[in-house]
């Protein structure tokens, strides 16, 4: 069945097993960027996590998310209670598959061979990448959008080039492109205050809207268009689930900065402080302002951008948008360059290095045409949130099965990096994983093709959640009791 026994594999991360991954750089399966984090070099606390998600939690498509609630109808209330509860469902996957990073040092892709194969976690590594490309996409179109702003407000006449947001946009995507080549290590000091400086732009706005508007009173007097609980809930629902998907990438590649942690609680701790506060935070500037501008301008404006265009001052709208420029290509190289760079470097490790990943993620966020994912707060919440969900709901529920229920923590590190080792399974793939995987994703997306089962894909991430997890835990249950020697989860003796 194993070659060796558990204890001998696993030795805990300590010097004996850092030697064994490190020492296999002939594997096409290993490079330095995906290779286990000795515990020397695991040196995040409390503080580094909850500092990490102000950072993540403080970006435009938080504001907007938040905001597209009220364009959509919802009062301020609703909305911020729908944004609470979305982000507390989705902390719970966050932590658990934070665990086998925190545990073993290692990334998302490697810790997705553990379930789906070493060659089989492509599958889910590249769903995983593409949903970060679109992100990518969408954070260099609200570049774009600002950097036209900018140029308007320094030169109006820029207001009447017919091409000028195209040109803005692809300037911007080319800056991210550039810094993906050579910039890492600027963009790296400038975190820092990319957040803090989202944070007083969302609350200079506030104040302003607040003047405006006449007050707190008036600006969060704005009703409900919902009359009927029924009403209600039919829009609840999928942004309930877009709320969760929001944050569904980062909770299924979280491994990928919990491979630094000291310890569990460290981590856990850290997240559960930092990700539903910013975001509830956050989200009620958002939900604030976008109730302001039905006062101030007779329509809800849901794009930070549109209305920080017309502050009136041109000083405050060079200042706003040159800040917002620079935070925003520091976010999107920061948070949705990372995971995806890693993944497309799973593909080949000794062929795709993590700058090449990074090329690959820009250049797919481009074809993957972010504008029409924002063309309206139909389109980013029920169409671009809710369904990725829908692919990502199912992986998560895949590997929490599998890494809780299936094999109790145990995960044989040296033998993700090689072939023929204990996850080789199939040739490289786990069928039973990929089987449940497809079978989540098509209860979760099915309601796009049967208007009668509409229902699921306002569920999606939640339905596709747990029609993986069970699907995998009965598939697997019966190769253990079929005596399927390949599928049994290593165990040993003393835990």
């Amino acid at each position: 069945m194993m070659r060796k026994s558990f204890m001998q594999s696993e030795t805990h991360m300590g010097a004996p097993l850092e030697a064994g991954v490190q020492a296999r750089p002939a594997s096409w399966l290993w490079n330095a960027d995906l290779a286990a984090i000795p515990p020397a070099r695991r040196t995040w606390g409390t503080y580094n996590y909850a500092a990490l998600w102000i950072a993540m939690s403080v970006n435009i498509p938080t504001y907007m998310l938040a905001s597209a609630m009220i364009a959509g109808g919802m009062d301020w209330k609703q909305a911020l209670f729908t944004v609470f509860l979305g982000n507390l469902l989705v902390l719970a996957p966050m932590l658990l598959n934070a665990h086998a990073g925190a545990k073993y040092g290692i990334p998302f892709p490697i810790f997705a061979r553990a379930v789906f194969g070493v060659l089989g976690a492509n599958v889910a590594a590249m769903l995983r990448a593409l949903v970060a490309c679109g992100w990518f996409g969408i954070q260099a179109w609200i570049g774009g959008e600002a950097l036209n702003a900018l140029l308007t407000a320094l030169h109006p006449a820029w207001a009447r080039q017919a091409h000028g947001v195209w040109i803005c946009f692809l300037s911007f995507w080319l800056l991210n492109l550039i810094v993906v080549l050579w910039g890492m290590r600027l963009i790296r000091r400038l975190q820092a205050v990319s957040a803090p400086f989202l944070l007083l732009v969302g609350l200079a706005l506030l104040l302003w809207a607040r003047a405006h508007a006449g007050g707190f009173g008036p600006m969060l007097a704005t009703p409900s268009k919902f009359h009927s609980f029924g009403a209600f809930f039919k829009f609840f629902v999928p942004s309930l689930t877009g709320v969760v998907g929001f944050w569904a990438t980062v909770a299924l590649n979280i491994p990928d900065f919990t491979r630094y942690a000291r310890g569990q609680k460290e981590q856990m701790l850290g997240q559960a402080l930092g990700l539903p506060a910013t975001m509830t935070f956050y989200s009620f500037i958002g939900i604030a302002v976008t109730s302001a501008t039905v006062i101030i301008f007779g329509r809800a404006i849901w794009d930070p951008v549109q209305v920080l265009a017309r502050l009136g001052s041109p000083w405050a709208v060079l200042i706003a948008m040159a800040g917002l420029l620079l935070a925003t290509l520091n976010v999107n190289v920061a948070a949705n360059i990372v995971s995806p760079a890693n993944d497309f470097s799973n593909l080949y490790p000794r062929r795709i290095s993590f700058r090449m990943g990074g090329v690959i993620t820009c250049c797919l966020g481009l074809l993957l045409q972010p504008w029409r994912l924002l063309a309206s707060y139909g389109s980013y919440i029920t169409g671009w949130l809710v369904g990725y969900s829908g692919l990502l709901g199912p992986i998560a529920g895949v590997l929490i099965c599998d890494y809780f229920v299936i094999r109790k923590r145990m995960i044989v590190v040296e033998d993700l990096y090689q072939r023929g080792g204990f996850y080789e399974f199939r040739r490289g793939f786990n069928p039973r994983a990929l089987g449940a995987l497809g079978a989540g994703i098509g209860v979760a997306l099915i309601g796009l093709f049967v208007p009668a089962l509409r229902g699921l894909y306002d569920y999606a991430w939640f339905a596709g959640f747990a029609a993986a997890f069970g699907a995998y835990w009965g598939l697997m249950r019966r190769a253990k009791y079929s005596n399927t020697p390949e599928m049994i989860p290593p165990t040993y003796s003393g835990q």
